[in-house]
């Protein structure tokens, strides 16, 4: 991690929509009226700056893990206020491990399995642009992208949550698969 305040600041800020997407991805259509993403992630953000003296990482990759960490125990503590429960560890453990999974089904859709360090940065970099890229899309769009491919949500059951034909939602998906691709491509 870098010295300069600046520096520390902007290296956190490049992981903003990749934490954003996840927390998306978790929160999911029934949490949505009650919770903002951006809202966690901006406390996650928070959280880890005070933190960063407790940071031991020295790659990206574990950066981008300690955040998902940090995320994570967010995100439990915001269900659980809402649930208006006793904090329960065995739920901020499966959280966290659902978080390692929404991200390793996100690598696994950029790349098969590469396992040389090298390759492992440049997929962890390709997962920050996808989910910039991600970010980028119109709202219908990025939705039904993320109940599709990370909720396994089928067309018909995400036509009927958003009141859509299967003919509509499978034309948002197109679009937004093509919008994400060409995004990708301009930048590099």
């Amino acid at each position: 991690m870098s010295e300069s305040p600046q520096s520390v600041g902007e290296q956190l800020e490049q992981f903003r929509a990749y934490l954003r997407l996840l927390a998306r991805v978790q929160v999911g259509p029934l949490w949505q009226a009650k919770v903002d993403p951006s809202d966690v992630v901006q406390q996650t953000l928070l959280d880890a700056w005070r933190g960063l003296v407790q940071y031991r990482g020295k790659s990206d990759a574990e950066l981008a893990g300690w955040l998902r960490a940090i995320l994570a125990r967010r995100l439990a503590h915001t269900f659980r206020d809402l649930r208006r429960e006793k904090c329960d560890i065995g739920k901020e453990v499966s959280l966290e491990r659902s978080l390692e999974q929404s991200s390793a089904r996100l690598e696994g859709w950029l790349v098969a399995d590469q396992s040389s360090p090298s390759e492992r940065v440049e997929r962890n970099e390709q997962a920050v642009r996808v989910a910039s890229a991600v970010e980028m899309l119109p709202e219908n769009q990025r939705e039904v992208l993320l109940l599709h491919y990370w909720h396994g949500w089928t067309l018909p059951q995400i036509g009927e949550h958003l009141g859509r034909t299967e003919p509509a939602v499978a034309g948002l998906l197109h679009r937004g698969l093509k919008a994400l691709r060409r995004i990708l491509g301009e930048g590099g």
